[in-house]
């Protein structure tokens, strides 16, 4: 399989909840590409569904650091901060995404809290 396809494989486990065969699958991708940034964001989001919620928040801060334009991490990255009762950080990302695309849905929604 390729990198791509075993993240879509991945993908799927973890929206049905199915972090093991997720987790495998990503991490099969991520040896094939270590900088595969979705199967990265994904892994970074089991770890928290997981009940790690530091890693969790670790492994998106470094990947919102290293891809400070993608959308999708800094929204699961602010929606983490918001989660945990970061709530200035939280907002901070919020910002940012609204500041790429200010018609993010999600992040206007959430600013409400800010």
């Amino acid at each position: 399989m390729t990198v791509d396809e075993l993240f879509e494989q991945g993908f799927a486990f973890r929206c049905e909840g199915r972090y093991r065969e997720a987790r495998e699958a990503l991490e099969q991708a991520l040896r094939l590409n270590p900088f595969h940034v979705k199967s990265r964001w994904q892994m970074a989001l089991i770890l928290g569904f997981e009940g790690d919620f530091d890693g969790s928040l670790d492994a998106l801060r470094a990947l919102a650091f290293e891809e400070p334009d993608n959308i999708d991490v800094k929204n699961d990255l602010a929606m983490t901060y918001m989660m945990l009762g970061y709530m200035e950080e939280a907002c901070a990302e919020f910002r940012g995404i609204l500041a790429i695309d200010p018609s993010h849905e999600n992040a206007r929604r959430q600013m409400v809290y800010c």
